[in-house]
């Protein structure tokens, strides 16, 4: 019996969603024929999982589902998920619009079920003008429910907390990579967001294929799957830490009469805030219909989930927060870069060189109105000014002082980089906090992003101009650290 979730008043789907990013996989050697292809998605949701998810840039996913939606009479059962990863950088909410309506168009809605939306740059303050147009499309009912991919928990907290209407976030979560185990599941129980997991069976490594075989070489995967997750598994310590969690794996599989993707499966499952895992469908090629199901007949005893734990527990700590595997080395895809993705990130501001020094504007109502730039560059010395959560004439990070931290931080940031700096150049930060209550937010939002670079420091409780404001914050720094 497939288990259902209530991921909103509006939106129950089936726990194990069917993936369909392998469409654009089958389609290397050219396009799928819709029609023939949706009559493969019948036999799923005749076992229960209703549920399908896709994107924007799996080939022709949302055009085959579309088919079968308004084809079959088991069509109005489904939930359709998409994505929208666009190319930085979007300038308005018709551009958003735009892309709201080839997406219904393609799946033959009046309502996305579900939008998850993917940013490239958090330091381009476009993401959240982005989001902010998506909230506007949904009061319209152009989208049901929003929600997010591979956000991390710091930007994911500036979203909700900023007023954006989020349900879930997408992302990378499995024995092999427990990022979303850290503080992006504080902020989820934080804010009510649930966690859809994919990379749980790490593109199939997760299985009795290769458990006691020697270490595959990139040259020999077939599938841009096993491209990613072996990097995944890379990262994680390697090969032979990887055959130790298959081998544990495999002994509980053998007691439950089961396989190894199925425990590994039931054990994402049962983690708190997972409202759902996607496994992967090769329409048409191969379906694991029946194997999926056995997936609701297992439960994991005390002593089984500890000597998972355990084990997994020696492996290595995926680096970075979530979805960091799209924004930073290592870059874990397939082609391990961004190369299939975009092309390059665009300039957050344009410098301008006045008075013999480069200054950058940010386009805050501020700037203008007390004759000041956001940032100044004097030789190799970069300052930026008093730097509030403010967004054109937009609070940002509604009252949560954390929230108004992180956005500044990534002001800060972009400013320093639009200069040729990074923010590892940073010498000083300056705080100014407006309750002093607030300060262990503001300091470990601070401590967050600053840890490993640890600038000279100084807060102080002190009035700050303009109703909402908890915190405002300026940086000194040198580019490139040249004094020494």
């Amino acid at each position: 019996m497939v288990e259902y979730y209530d991921l909103s008043d509006n939106l129950r789907i089936s726990r194990v969603l069917t993936g369909l990013w392998q469409i654009a996989d089958l389609e290397r050697e050219g396009t799928l024929d819709p029609k023939a292809t949706a009559q493969f998605m019948n036999p799923y949701v005749e076992a229960g999982f209703t549920s399908f998810d896709m994107a924007d840039h799996y080939g022709s996913a949302e055009i085959i589902s579309g088919t079968f939606r308004s084809k079959d009479p088991l069509g109005k059962q489904v939930q359709l998920f998409t994505k929208w990863v666009p190319t930085p950088r979007i300038t308005s909410k018709e551009q958003v619009k735009e892309a709201v309506y080839r997406s219904l168009e393609r799946m033959k809605m009046d309502q996305l079920d579900l939008l998850q939306y993917h940013a490239w740059n958090y330091c381009d303050p476009e993401w959240l003008d982005t989001m902010f147009w998506l909230q506007e499309l949904k009061n319209e009912g152009l989208i049901a429910n929003i929600g997010v991919t591979n956000f991390d928990a710091t930007h994911l907290q500036i979203a909700v907390a900023s007023g954006i209407d989020i349900i879930s976030n997408q992302l990378s979560y499995s024995l092999i990579d427990q990022r979303a185990k850290g503080r992006m599941s504080q902020v989820c129980e934080e804010y009510g967001v649930r966690i859809l997991a994919f990379g749980t069976l790490a593109g199939g490594f997760l299985s009795e294929r290769w458990l006691g075989t020697s270490e595959p070489d990139q040259s020999e995967l077939t599938t841009w799957s096993q491209m990613k997750y072996k990097r995944f598994i890379d990262e994680a310590g390697g090969w032979n830490p990887f055959q130790n969690l298959l081998k544990v794996l495999n002994e509980i599989a053998i007691k439950h009469n089961s396989s190894i993707a199925n425990i590994s499966s039931r054990y994402m499952l049962d983690q708190p805030l997972v409202a759902g895992i996607i496994l992967g469908a090769r329409l048409g090629k191969s379906e694991h219909i029946q194997e999926n199901l056995n997936i609701f007949k297992i439960k994991l005893s005390d002593e089984e989930k500890q000597a998972i734990r355990e084990t997994k527990g020696t492996l290595k700590p995926i680096p970075g927060g979530c979805g960091d595997e799209y924004r930073k080395p290592p870059f874990l895809t397939a082609s391990g870069d961004l190369s299939h993705h975009i092309d390059t990130l665009p300039p957050v501001y344009i410098p301008e060189k006045k008075q013999g020094k480069l200054k950058i504007d940010s386009g805050t109502v501020w700037e203008e109105l007390a004759g000041f730039s956001r940032a100044v560059k004097s030789g190799d010395r970069i300052l930026v000014s008093g730097t509030t959560a403010t967004h054109g004439d937009r609070l940002v990070g509604g009252d949560d002082p954390g929230a108004q931290t992180h956005f500044i931080i990534d002001k800060i940031q972009a400013s320093i980089e639009s200069l040729g700096g990074s923010l590892e150049d940073v010498d000083r930060t300056r705080i100014y906090i407006h309750d002093i209550n607030d300060w262990e937010a503001v300091s470990r939002a601070h401590g967050e992003r600053f840890k490993d670079i640890r600038p000279a420091n100084t807060l102080v409780q002190a009035g700050i101009i303009g109703e909402g404001y908890k915190v405002e914050m300026e940086a000194e720094a040198r580019e490139k650290n040249k004094l020494i």
